[in-house]
């Protein structure tokens, strides 16, 4: 089996065998039970498999993987480096990624996702798949100022807020503001603003309050908006969310 430089990043952690399975243009390594392999975007590989086993595989977009990073660390999306791993020993990613397989198991959409975000921080957290070289950084926004957008994002998700308003705040023009933004945080204004509107729905809907308030304080035009939102990013309902949330032990 052969991968041609696939889109996307891929994160893979044997669960079951993989002794029978060798990355052939890597020396012929055979994998194990509890082995982590790194696939960065663009990556080839070539592989031979001799025997069954059972493993999980995360694919993550890259705009949508350094949005994590971004988010989780508070850094420059361009700061994130992803090297390639064969085989490797990570327990604790590998315990993140064995959740998220117990988790597509029993169709927990709420257990899957804490487990994306768990293996992301413990990804970023191990050293060596931490960024220790960094890049020379040229563009994007200054850290004060990106700072102070996100900053003012958070003070007015209930409110409408635009492209002029950001490039106000940045004192640039919105087009370049669109372009900086998108290389600093890894993915456009809109996109960064829709996922912090929805991570503060989240963690309302773990309260008492009614969906429709929970919106109106999110900056979605109505219940139905949230819901269409919410859906479109996590797969699921607000109330079903809710749910989900106080099922959990």
């Amino acid at each position: 089996m052969r991968y041609e430089r696939p889109d996307g990043h891929t994160f893979s952690c044997y669960l079951r065998g993989g002794d029978g399975t060798r990355r052939l243009d890597a020396g012929s390594i055979a994998g194990w039970p509890g082995a982590l392999c790194i696939m960065p975007q663009g990556a080839s590989s070539e592989w031979e498999i001799t025997d069954q086993f059972e493993f999980v595989h995360l694919y993550v977009a890259d705009g949508e993987l350094r949005r994590l990073y971004s988010e989780t660390f508070d850094r420059d999306a361009r700061l994130m480096i992803l090297p390639e791993a064969t085989f490797a020993a990570a327990p604790h990613l590998a315990e993140a990624l064995g959740l998220l397989a117990d988790a597509a198991y029993a169709d927990n959409r709420l257990l899957a996702e804490q487990a994306i975000i768990s293996a992301v921080t413990r990804l970023f957290a191990d050293p060596r798949y931490g960024g220790e070289r960094r890049p020379v950084l040229r563009g994007g926004l200054a850290p004060v100022l990106r700072r102070r957008l996100i900053d003012y994002i958070e003070a007015h998700l209930e409110k409408v807020i635009t492209l002029k308003d950001l490039a106000a705040v940045a004192d640039l023009s919105e087009f370049h503001l669109q372009r900086m933004f998108r290389q600093t945080c890894g993915v456009t204004p809109h996109d960064f603003i829709l996922n912090r509107r929805i991570n503060r729905a989240r963690r309302l809907l773990a309260g008492g309050d009614p969906i429709a308030q929970i919106a109106a304080a999110c900056g979605f035009s109505s219940q139905s908006h949230l819901t269409r939102m919410f859906r479109a990013v996590t797969g699921t309902t607000p109330s079903a969310y809710r749910q989900a949330v106080r099922d959990l032990p």
